[in-house]
């Protein structure tokens, strides 16, 4: 994966948009951080539920680790190690969490 990769993906996401938070890009849904971007190390940081969160990092931890803000949910990836797929479907599972039902009506739709 690469920073374009994540980029293209977020922005795919119904009522997303790119901002940016101290210095780096962030994905947003309603004014909310579900995933930012650090070009310049090779990783993003997801914002997970606890258990998925856990399970990543257990499971992987030479793609997930804890993150600054950890005990939120916040997952670090380095893109270079993580499956495509998978990636996908922890950024949308992330997104789903703060996004609206008619956000996720209409993505779930288009899949």
């Amino acid at each position: 994966m690469t920073p374009e990769d994540v980029r293209k993906l977020a922005l795919a996401l119904p009522e997303t948009e790119e901002k940016g938070h101290f210095g780096t890009p962030d994905f947003r849904t309603r004014n909310k951080i579900f995933c930012t971007l650090r070009p310049e190390e090779g990783t993003a940081v997801l914002k997970l539920p606890m258990e998925d969160q856990e399970a990543v990092t257990t499971l992987q931890p030479d793609v997930f680790s804890l993150a600054g803000w950890s005990h939120q949910g916040w997952t670090k990836v380095v893109l270079a190690n993580v499956q495509p797929g998978e990636f996908e479907a922890l950024m949308v599972l992330a997104w789903k969490k703060l996004a609206t039902k008619r956000a996720i009506k209409a993505y779930e739709a288009s899949a």
